[in-house]
């Protein structure tokens, strides 16, 4: 299982943050990406409520409000934040508010709140500003939970979806990806969003979480998933069309189907005092 070190990461000059057109791809089909990407764990979303002075939640990087959901559900009230309005419609049809910025754009205008959540989206947002935004905005004592999926199919499958990635697009930096290694890759986000909390002060020292499920998958609930990774949103239909009937293959000569073994990672910080 993965680890945050103590000792400083810090981020190559290729900082997902900064690779814009991919981070506001995901709206290409927000229908798709809110009916096929998973849920986070019912243990995670209590976790947070109860260790949060308040039901003030702020969700950066909403996108279709998949948490934000599950938030107000547990009886938390949401605002969420992204940078794409197409995302942001599909969360507002669901019941969220949401507004469109990115978060270090975004204003506040003197809001603040119990808790700043974001779930499978800090790595789009700049550590370093992105934490300081949050601590700008959390009341004291409130609640910074930063956290993300981890997983690797099967390697039959992952090795397959690796090769006829290359294929379609030899020239992508994801092409440069080997197969099976999230886990090594989310450790050392993770230990970049560690870094940038500790640098904003104002916060205790971070803590790590990690929650362990797991999720079936048939052949078409696996090829609905895939294209709303980041690695495909952008990828032409023909292209999209050559890895997915490659991996789809794959999936057939494995049975059909397979159980994924999913990690949920949070790294979770308390205000320590005001802004």
């Amino acid at each position: 299982m993965p680890t945050i070190p103590q000792g400083r990461s810090r981020p190559s000059e290729n900082e997902p943050h900064k690779a814009r057109q991919v981070a506001e791809s995901f709206g290409v089909d927000a229908e798709r990406y809110d009916r096929a990407r998973p849920r986070y764990p019912d243990a995670l979303v209590k976790r947070i409520v109860t260790a949060s002075p308040g039901p003030d939640v702020l969700d950066v990087g909403c996108g279709t409000g998949i948490e934000a959901r599950q938030f107000q559900a547990a009886g938390c009230t949401v605002l969420g934040v992204d940078p794409d309005e197409r995302m942001a419609e599909v969360a507002r049809r669901s019941g969220i508010e949401a507004e469109v910025a990115t978060f270090e754009a975004w204003d506040p205008a003197g809001r603040s709140f119990d808790a700043v959540i974001a779930g499978q989206s800090w790595h789009w947002v700049d550590p370093a500003a992105g934490a300081d935004k949050a601590a700008q905005v959390l009341r004291p004592g409130g609640l910074l939970a930063v956290f993300a999926h981890v997983f690797d199919a099967p390697p039959a499958v992952a090795e397959v979806y690796a090769a006829a990635y290359r294929r379609a697009m030899p020239d992508s930096p994801f092409s440069n990806q080997p197969a099976g290694q999230a886990r090594a890759v989310y450790a050392a986000m993770f230990a970049t969003f560690a870094d940038g909390i500790r640098d904003a002060g104002g916060f205790s020292d971070p803590e790590r979480w990690h929650f362990e499920w797991e999720q079936s998958y048939t052949r078409d609930d696996y090829l609905d998933l895939l294209p709303t990774t980041g690695a495909l949103t952008r990828l032409p239909a023909d292209k999209l069309a050559e890895v997915l009937e490659s991996v789809g293959a794959a999936i057939d000569a494995i049975g059909g189907g397979f159980t994924m073994p999913y990690t949920t990672l949070a790294v979770v910080a308390t205000r320590t005092s005001a802004a």
